[in-house]
Order: C-alpha cells, then sequence, then structure tokens
C-alpha cells in the first residue's frame, strides 16, 4: 500500500474509533483504554459497564458486509489473547483483585459512511 494510503487509511481509523468511543459513552460505557498494545496485538478500545469488560475491535468500511468479513480469524485470535493478557493483569492488580472482573466479552463495532454505528455484541 503507497504511503499517502497508509495515512489516509490511519486518520480513517482514528475518525472510526473516536466515534465508536462517542457511541459507546452514549450507550452508558465508560472507556478504559484506546488502542492498548501487547506483544500478541492491538485492542482498539476497552469499556467497562457494570461488572462486564467489553474489547471492542472497530472496523471501517462502505458496507456492512465487507466490515464483518473484514475481521479475520487471525485478528480475532491476537485480539483474544491481548484481552486475556490485560484481564490477567487486571486481576494481578491490588485495586481490582476481585473475582467479577473475569467477565469479559469481545465485541465488533461497525462505521459505514451515513449510517448510525453498529455495535456486535459477542462478536466471536
Amino acid at each position: 500500500m503507497p504511503r499517502k494510503q497508509k495515512i489516509k487509511a490511519y486518520k480513517l481509523g482514528h475518525f472510526a474509533e473516536g466515534f465508536a468511543v462517542m457511541m459507546l459513552r452514549l450507550k452508558g460505557y465508560s472507556i478504559s483504554e484506546r488502542r492498548y498494545k501487547t506483544k500478541m496485538g492491538e485492542i482498539d478500545i476497552i469499556a467497562r459497564k457494570g461488572i462486564v469488560t467489553i474489547f471492542c475491535e472497530v472496523k471501517a468500511r462502505k458496507n456492512y458486509i465487507t466490515a464483518i468479513e473484514s475481521l479475520s480469524y487471525k485478528q480475532k485470535s491476537r485480539i483474544s489473547k491481548a484481552a486475556e493478557i490485560y484481564m490477567a493483569n487486571l486481576k494481578s492488580s491490588r485495586n481490582n483483585n476481585k473475582i467479577e472482573n473475569n467477565i469479559y466479552r469481545c465485541d465488533m463495532i461497525l462505521i459505514i459512511p451515513w449510517r448510525w454505528p453498529v455495535h456486535i455484541k459477542n462478536a466471536w
């Protein structure tokens, strides 16, 4: 991919994530992390609602079908491993040493031009 296309895709990704964060906040979620990086991979958004921690992958595409299909098995696996690392670190923290911190799920948010974002809970 040429450099200009990469920069454009990077900026679109930031915009889509910001839009997804706004939508999650309107739904009552509190945002814990954005672009959380581990050796296994990156998680776009980590949010909490009640005792549930959610790990969101944001996909911005031209339509819903290509957005859903753009998340590969390999990406799902890497995000799941990164989520396990995050939860293990959270569990070992002094302030969060509670059994309820084990509840988490992996969601997907689809950003399509001129449409309200679609939030797919338990996407995988």
